[in-house]
């Protein structure tokens, strides 16, 4: 009994299948094609469909940007570069005359002077401990002495790095014992001046920002998205710079709505270095998605009925009305998903023309 009303429902839907196919087509002889005005022909596949165009601005990454710094306070005597420079890491942007820095050699120089000392008595007191001649007690004394000259040496090494002397200002120090007030700033990294933020003659304090250079190999997008589209967006989309062949992907998406616009912050990191986009530099940009399964169809292909839309699919004596979904619109074209092959044949033109046969046929209308 079970199975007879599994064979009765089984054959009650293929049924209903057949009678809702038969709603959907529309028997046209081939000769009423021209006096109806159905062009037929292929859908066009679609690998990739803008989603959005928005504003965007050419940013540096943070951890691509440089504040050089005054190490030491001073007066600034001569500046070497100005916006827009290359540099090089290691050239000298700035120098500084500086008394700190005066006062930081002499005791570098000073704790030099006491290592010496103390490294002569720590050479005596081994000698005399092996010999039997002094305590251990004392051998240990003089050896913590040594080693705290040591660390002293150390730290004012350090000061003087801190202060901006490379290896060799500090050899040469070392070595003549010759003081100099004046302090190089240094190119922490190879990039470009963007931003100066002193002038020649001022005076300056310690940590006082001169410069600012940025890296320009990596270069991003910070791209403002209605706040209403960002759901349709994915990391990895990419991104066409409008005049542009540079391209983009996306690499985050904001989690916060900025209250002024109502706009969500989308970050793209462009694939290459490109001289045609500044730092700064405001762009229109297109969001572009990957596609599959999605075909272009002329707008006149596709019609609505009770709120759906369609396409009309060629059959042997006629069309087959076939249910899609439209995903997209550029210009006079819609793009469009469904039960397609892409490999069917479709009218193109007329679309009206068969809906009001269709109609007519197959609806109470």
């Amino acid at each position: 009994m079970k199975l007879v009303k599994a064979l009765l429902l089984s054959g009650c839907l293929a049924c209903a299948k057949v009678l809702a196919d038969a709603e959907n087509m529309i028997q046209l002889p081939e000769a009423h094609l021209n006096n109806l005005g159905v062009v037929i022909g292929k859908l066009t596949p679609v690998q990739q469909m803008p989603l959005l165009s928005a504003p965007a601005k050419v940013v540096i990454p943070p951890s691509h940007e440089y504040v050089v710094s005054a190490s030491q306070s001073g007066l600034i005597t001569k500046l070497n570069v100005a916006i827009g420079d290359k540099v090089s890491k290691g050239d000298i942007l700035a120098q500084i005359n500086s008394s700190d820095l005066l006062s930081t050699q002499r005791l570098y120089l000073k704790a030099k002077s006491e290592l010496n000392f103390g490294s002569l008595s720590y050479q005596r007191d081994k000698k005399l401990l092996e010999q039997g001649v002094i305590s251990e007690r004392r051998w240990l004394e003089t050896k913590s002495q040594y080693q705290a000259f040591a660390s002293e040496l150390d730290e004012h090494r350090q000061l003087l790095e801190i202060a901006g002397m490379s290896s060799a200002d500090i050899a040469r120090l070392s070595k003549t014992h010759r003081l100099s007030g004046q302090l190089n700033i240094y190119a922490p990294a190879t990039g470009i001046v963007i931003e100066r933020l002193a002038v020649a003659g001022e005076r300056v304090d310690n940590l006082a920002p001169l410069y600012r250079i940025g890296v320009l190999d990596e270069l991003w997008l910070e791209i403002a998205v209605p706040q209403e589209r960002i759901g349709a967006i994915k990391i990895g989309d990419q991104v066409w710079i409008d005049n542009s062949e540079a391209r983009a992907n996306i690499i985050a998406l904001g989690q916060s709505v900025n209250p002024e616009n109502q706009s969500v912050l989308a970050r793209a990191l462009l694939n290459k270095k490109q001289d045609s986009l500044r730092a700064g530099q405001k762009v229109s940009i297109q969001i572009i998605q990957e596609m599959a399964g999605a075909f272009k169809i002329p707008n006149t292909g596709v019609v609505q009925h009770e709120g759906k839309s369609y396409v009309f699919i060629r059959a042997a004596s006629g069309f087959q009305a076939s249910p899609i979904e439209i995903i997209g619109k550029q210009g006079d074209e819609s793009v469009i998903k469904g039960n397609l092959s892409g490999q069917e044949t479709v009218a193109l033109q007329g679309a009206v023309a068969l809906k009001a046969n269709w109609l007519g046929l197959g609806s109470d209308e």
